[in-house]
């Protein structure tokens, strides 16, 4: 390896298009563990509508943050960043790759880069926000961050009601756009950082996030859900593939409808990945298949 610095080799892109094969097979190459950083395979509770890897998959290389809390804990991007740091000092003295994979931006950041500390705006702001989103719905809050914020509004997860909440929140608090509080200058780490994208043709991996969906309902991604009705509030499952099955068990739409809105909104999340990464850092892209491309890409580095 050159240098004398540890290198964490981070995998991102859009979902279903392939983290998780790729990690495992670096993870195995470079004899080391993975750091999931997937906002959502954290809780324990959740596991079909996450897509978490396979007990199969688990048992090929040593993951860490999958299943590590319940959904009664909310666990925040800075909880994770502290977290993760602490895990990574320890595995770095084994080893001198450290791979780390997931499609949430605001966490992968949180490791490499560092948060902001962002304002906490007062707690009738955030009771405001929540009524407008629980009595006129997401596409409110999507148009007021879309006026305020374009920046923001362009790379966010604007499907994800905690993620446009949170950012109006900071806003109406600071009357300034919640992009202008994104670091500027990075935290120091001790290790360097390689950023790994995986893309694909947009037909065929939106053909992939369509069959994954169907896939979900067959494993019992509607039973998972009615089991977690009591936490339906909770900001883990404000999200694509549970907000939507809610809406049916709430007899507002029919099944197939809820189905094809979980396919449309994993396509458009899926867009907004792709978006966020390709701004971000210093992103190098493979297709999902060019492992070895990446090997060499990372030992050369």
């Amino acid at each position: 390896m050159m240098g004398n610095k540890k290198k964490l080799i981070v995998v991102v892109g859009p979902t279903a298009v392939g983290k998780t094969a790729m990690a495992i097979q670096l993870a195995r190459h470079f004899n080391t563990e993975i750091l999931s950083a997937d906002s959502r395979q954290f809780y324990t509770e959740m596991s079909i509508g996450t897509a978490k890897p396979s007990e199969e998959e688990l048992g090929l290389a040593k993951h860490h943050f999958i299943n590590s809390h319940s959904i009664v804990t909310e666990y925040s991007a800075g909880d994770y960043e502290r977290d993760a740091l602490t895990l990574l000092e320890k595995l770095f003295e084994h080893h001198d790759y450290v791979i780390m994979v997931g499609g949430s931006g605001l966490f992968v950041r949180a490791v490499c880069e560092g948060l902001d500390d962002l304002p906490r705006a007062p707690a009738e702001v955030r009771e405001q926000l929540n009524r407008l989103h629980e009595e006129e719905g997401i596409g409110v809050l999507q148009e007021k961050l879309r006026s305020l914020d374009p920046v923001y509004y362009e790379s966010a997860d604007i499907q994800n009601p905690q993620r446009v909440i949170r950012a109006l929140e900071v806003i109406e608090a600071t009357g300034l756009p919640f992009s202008s509080f994104h670091r500027r200058i990075h935290e120091k780490r001790s290790f360097d950082v390689l950023t790994i994208g995986l893309n694909m043709d947009r037909a065929r991996l939106y053909e992939r996030i369509n069959q994954r969906v169907d896939g979900m309902m067959a494993q019992g991604l509607l039973a998972e859900v009615k089991a977690l009705q009591d936490f339906r509030n909770k900001p883990a499952l404000l999200t694509v593939g549970y907000a939507e099955l809610f809406a049916y068990l709430d007899g507002e739409i029919a099944l197939d409808e809820a189905i094809d809105r979980i396919k449309q909104n994993s396509r458009r999340y899926a867009k907004r990945q792709i978006t966020w990464f390709k701004k971000y850092g210093n992103t190098e892209w493979f297709a999902p298949a060019e492992w070895e491309q990446v090997v060499r890409f990372a030992e050369k580095k």
